[in-house]
Formats: structure tokens, C-alpha cells, sequence
């Protein structure tokens, strides 16, 4: 693998949600790096369901919370918070949704090549 440098100013993918942001993607070798704007009143169910086309989430994220607010509803019935400063890992099989007036913007390095591409 060769040095690679980009920017999210120029991302090589933007995906759109179907409202509510998009998610800025860069291929970095062999990988995908995303930076989610998720706005005010996203929520995974509304938003991205209907781009994946599965009942909750399915995709592994690994990542930070740089701005906003955001709960996660785990299939399991488990929610959990996260917010800036949040390192989080967040295994498939869940739902989310931004918390307050403030988008949320989450820098993931998980398993995102399919997170909200159009299948």
C-alpha cells in the first residue's frame, strides 16, 4: 500500500440520504473512511432504510463523534448516547437517531463501503 492523502472537501463519494445529510466517503487504499453530517430530526429508520433495505442496520461502525448528538437503539432493546469526543463501536443490528437542534458529524472508520450506497 502506497501513501495516500485526501481531504472530506473532496470526497470521492457523497451519498445522500433520503433527507436529513449524506455521508462524504474516501477510499484509502483497500478502504472506505466516511464523515457522516447526520441533521437535525435524521433517524437511521427514515432516513437510510430506505436506501439499505434491511430492517435495522446491518453495517459495523467504528468511529468518532465530532459535533452533535446521537442515540443508538441496539436490536437488543439496549440505547446508548454518544456525543463529541465519543470513540465508539457499534456492532450491525441497530437504529439511530440525532439527539437536539445540532446535526451530528461522525467520522467512521468501520465497515461503511455499503453504509447508504443504493443497492
Amino acid at each position: 500500500m502506497k501513501m495516500t492523502v485526501k481531504s472530506f472537501a473532496k470526497p470521492d463519494e457523497v451519498r445522500p440520504f433520503a433527507g436529513h445529510g449524506h455521508a462524504d466517503l474516501l477510499k484509502m487504499g483497500d478502504r472506505m473512511v466516511q464523515c457522516g453530517e447526520f441533521e437535525p430530526g435524521w433517524r437511521w429508520s427514515q432516513d437510510v432504510r430506505p436506501i439499505a433495505k434491511t430492517d435495522s442496520c446491518q453495517v459495523s461502525h467504528l468511529g468518532y463523534v465530532l459535533e452533535g448528538k446521537m442515540r443508538i437503539h441496539m436490536d437488543d432493546g439496549s440505547d446508548f448516547d454518544i456525543g463529541p469526543g465519543s470513540v465508539v463501536a457499534i456492532p450491525p443490528g441497530h437504529d439511530a437517531e440525532v439527539l437536539g437542534d445540532q446535526k451530528c458529524v461522525f467520522l467512521d472508520f468501520g465497515e461503511i463501503a455499503e453504509y447508504a450506497k443504493p443497492h
